[in-house]
Formats: C-alpha cells, sequence, structure tokens
C-alpha cells in the first residue's frame, strides 16, 4: 500500500462522532476522526513497514501519525527519526502514547526520555516522562536503571504540581507505572503517590480524570500483578 491508498481508507474510515471527541481532546486539521479498531484493520495489511510509517507521520494527518507508531519498527528507527517525530506529537495521542510507545521499544527509550523531560516544551517534556512510564511496563528490571527511577520519582514529588499541565499527568502516570512494574520500587512509589495525591489536570472540558496513583497501585497489589511486565508498549 502507498501513503495515498492509506490515506483515502483511513477517510473511508472517518466517524464524524469520533472526530467531534478527538477534537475536544486536542487533534487538529487534517485528520478523520478513525477509531483504533479501524486503524489496526490497515496496520494488518501492512504488517511493521518503516519507511512507509515515515511516510505516514510526514503527511501531518494525525489519523495517519497515530497508524505510524503503530506501524514503526523499533528495531529500524533511529533517535533523529524520534526526535523528529516529538517535534511534530502536537497533542497528547502523538506525545503521550504513538511516539513513547516506539521509544520504549527500541534500546535507547531512557537515554531520549531523559533529554526530553528536560525540554521546555510541554509536549516534548510529556513525551520523555510517558516514554520513562512504558520503559517501565515493558523492559526486565535489570535492564532498568532503578537508581535513575527512584531519583525520577523523587523529581515527581517535589515538581509534580507546578509542572506545566500535561506534564503533570505524565508524571502521575510515571509514578504508577514504576510503582506497577519496578518491585524494587513499589514501596516508593506508594509514599510518592500518598505525598502527591491528586494531581489536577486541565482536561479540556472533556469527562477524563486523572487517576489516583495510590489507588491504581493498590489495584495492581490486590490482582498480584507487580512487577508484571507486558510483550510490547503499543496497543
Amino acid at each position: 500500500m502507498t501513503v495515498n491508498d492509506i490515506l483515502k481508507e483511513l477517510e473511508s474510515y472517518g466517524d464524524e462522532n469520533t472526530k467531534k471527541t478527538l477534537s475536544k481532546h486536542g487533534a487538529k486539521e487534517p485528520f478523520f476522526g478513525v477509531k483504533v479498531q479501524d486503524l489496526k484493520k490497515i496496520l494488518k495489511k501492512t504488517k511493521k513497514n518503516h519507511a512507509l510509517s515515515l511516510a505516514l507521520y510526514d503527511t501531518g494527518n494525525s489519523d495517519a501519525m497515530y497508524l505510524a507508531g503503530l506501524m514503526a519498527d523499533e528495531k529500524q528507527v533511529t533517535k533523529q527519526q524520534l526526535q523528529k517525530w516529538v517535534e511534530k506529537a502536537y497533542w497528547y495521542y502523538l506525545c503521550e502514547y504513538t511516539v513513547p510507545w516506539v521509544a520504549a521499544e527500541t534500546a535507547f527509550g531512557m537515554e531520549l526520555g531523559l533529554e526530553w523531560i528536560e525540554s521546555d516544551n510541554e509536549q516534548i517534556a510529556s513525551a520523555g516522562w510517558a516514554t520513562f512510564a512504558n520503559c517501565a511496563t515493558v523492559k526486565q528490571d535489570e535492564d532498568l536503571d532503578i537508581k535513575l527511577y527512584s531519583d525520577l520519582l523523587d523529581r515527581v514529588e517535589k515538581e509534580v504540581h507546578q509542572a506545566k499541565n500535561r506534564v503533570g499527568y505524565t508524571m502521575n502516570a510515571f509514578v504508577i507505572a514504576t510503582g506497577s512494574g519496578i518491585k524494587a520500587l513499589t514501596n516508593k512509589s506508594i509514599e510518592v503517590a500518598k505525598s502527591i495525591g491528586k494531581v489536577e489536570v486541565e482536561m479540556g472540558g472533556t469527562a477524563c480524570k486523572v487517576p489516583l496513583a495510590t489507588d491504581y497501585i493498590q489495584k495492581i497489589i490486590d490482582k498480584d500483578q507487580i512487577g508484571k511486565k507486558r510483550t510490547a508498549a503499543r496497543c
């Protein structure tokens, strides 16, 4: 399939209600409002296709950009390409899911995460925290820098309530992911979660809510799934 073939198929899957919902959350033209299950119908045809994923992301069409993340080959993508992606990730579906998912599945995800969390750009910093969160849930503990994660928990505790809007959201998600995914830091994550309490985030007038980290980690404990890793960040 070519880029034009995929754009035509995306347009055929466009749903007005989905488009209205995504618009409320931050999506901007051009996009068609395609449901994720329909994106995956296209993905079944293309499988992982590195060159095609790069071309789709370059279209600037939000549906195509999200699909590009699902299609990207984590073994071929480069740091330079992901840097380009994160700079174009203008809303949270892209900067908190698409780009971090791919980054976390690479060998250099944490390296990028460290760079991104220092950015003054809200979307890029959010992508950095989301990358660390995803790494915690897909990489084995021996492949993670546990001290770095511990230090980042301390940083969240100090900074989360002064952070930019979506950065605060992803910091909170980082605490949840660290407590859920890294056994050695579960107790510390719980203490940090108790300390920060409820994180206030402006959700663009939608009904979405910020999860309370203490409650979320406790649910994982109750399910006896602490430290259970996912096979992939993308879903």
